[in-house]
């Protein structure tokens, strides 16, 4: 507050400072004339620092997409530890489960939030640790990590979790699958199986504009309620 106060200070004395008939700011005529030049010069400095900062600051408190968000929002605040999913993603993950259900269909949701240090031993995983490769990303690469991803698999009439994307258990012509896939894009998720190089077919998200850049940068999406419906 002390630096914001200190910029509108400067900024009131430089509109309040007018230039006299010979364009020379008015000074005293004890003051040599290259002095006062010297003076004109810093406090144009200044003025023009001050509004820079003005309008930097105005711009990260709005959050403004005029920065692209490639400024790290950590230099200028705190940035809340991601503990748990977006109250949006986890409403939506809760319709998704019952829409699901309405169809017929029963999925497990295997995975939500996700630390740093638990996609970091993901991450390991077919690499120095033993078992197969489930993920390219290691800690703070991953949606998961900012509580805007879940996994989902499908569960038998017997309760057994499965991964079967040709699985048909509501015995209407279609893969189960992706009629969760559907359900979900209608709620908003985009499908890890549509990105190209390295499908992730259980993986659902939403990033709401965000890329990981943006994430690991401290920036948020908004915490605002989800639309009923």
């Amino acid at each position: 507050m002390l630096e914001w106060d200190r910029l509108l200070k400067l900024l009131r004395e430089q509109i309040d400072h007018k230039p006299n008939k010979n364009g020379d700011t008015e000074m005293s005529t004890a003051v040599p004339k290259a002095q006062s030049q010297v003076t004109g010069k810093k406090r144009g400095k200044w003025l023009i620092l001050a509004v820079l900062a003005l309008l930097v600051i105005y711009l990260l408190g709005a959050e403004s997409r005029l920065l692209g968000r490639w400024v790290p929002i950590g230099w200028f605040r705190d940035i809340p530890e991601v503990t748990q999913l977006h109250p949006i993603v986890d409403k939506n993950k809760e319709k998704l489960i019952e829409r699901s259900k309405k169809a017929g269909i029963k999925i497990l949701i295997t995975s939500d939030f996700r630390s740093s240090k638990e996609q970091d031993a993901l991450y390991r995983q077919g690499r120095s640790d033993k078992g197969a490769i489930v993920t390219q990303v290691k800690g703070g690469q991953s949606f998961h990590n900012y509580g805007l991803a879940i996994d989902f698999a499908l569960l038998t009439p017997k309760g057994k979790a499965i991964w079967d994307m040709k699985y048909d258990g509501n015995k209407n012509g279609k893969s189960d699958w992706m009629e969760v896939v559907a359900i979900a894009k209608e709620l908003g998720f985009a499908w890890g199986g549509d990105w190209k190089g390295f499908p992730d077919y259980p993986h659902l998200q939403m990033d709401f504009g965000y890329s990981i850049g943006e994430l690991q940068r401290g920036w948020r999406p908004p915490y605002q309620v989800a639309k009923s419906g």
